[in-house]
């Protein structure tokens, strides 16, 4: 098989023609580490090596590309990455973005939990928010035990904020506790701070 072409593409891409036929696209820092050029022979191995060197390089680009904008754990770049380059390139970047301390999931993990915190939410709601940005179950406890939040607190807050004037129909009451509930505060404390507000009847 002989190189027959290669024409520039957007995205710093090129077009690679292989016996007159097109036949893939490089990301162009690998045209040109390799040498590549029209006339030059190639056989199924080495295009094959070509391919996923690229990959790689894209993948590793689109990654630093993500984490410009935001900090990612690293479940959430492998599954955006996923949707454009195979598993191997997908490790590749992101070993290679550990290595430079550009991702940590320890660091995510600690700064995604702090900003919720303040937000009167339960650790249990935290738990969850930290779980779908792909935190494992173990660091994800860790962390939350490490803001030591006061739920009773948060409950206080949440009530001064949407629910003091809900406290004294029965009706309202009910929609009240059961809206903290929901936000994973339990039954307790929810009761034992409503208490503070007025004389709690359980239901």
């Amino acid at each position: 098989m002989v190189i027959t072409a290669i024409e520039p593409r957007r995205k710093s891409l090129s077009a690679i023609y292989i016996d007159g036929e097109f036949a893939v696209k490089l990301d162009t820092e690998t045209v040109l580490s390799e040498r590549l050029k029209a006339g030059m022979e190639i056989d199924d191995e080495r295009l094959h090596t070509l391919i996923k060197t690229s990959d790689a390089r894209r993948a590793k680009e689109k990654a630093l590309w993500l984490i410009s904008y935001r900090d990612h754990s690293e479940g959430e770049l492998r599954q955006k990455l996923r949707k454009d380059y195979g598993e191997e390139a997908v490790d590749k970047a992101i070993e290679r973005l550990k290595e430079l301390g550009l991702i940590s999931d320890e660091s995510f993990a600690k700064k995604y939990a702090e900003s919720l915190s303040h937000k009167h939410l339960s650790q249990r709601q935290i738990q969850q928010k930290l779980r779908l940005k792909g935190i494992d179950k173990e660091l994800t406890t860790e962390t939350v035990e490490e803001l030591d939040l006061d739920e009773k607190q948060e409950i206080k807050a949440l009530i001064e904020k949407k629910y003091i004037n809900k406290l004294s129909d029965e009706a309202d009451l009910r929609r009240t506790v059961a809206a903290l509930q929901r936000r994973g505060f339990s039954y307790s404390d929810i009761r034992s701070v409503i208490n503070e507000f007025r004389e709690f009847e359980e239901y």
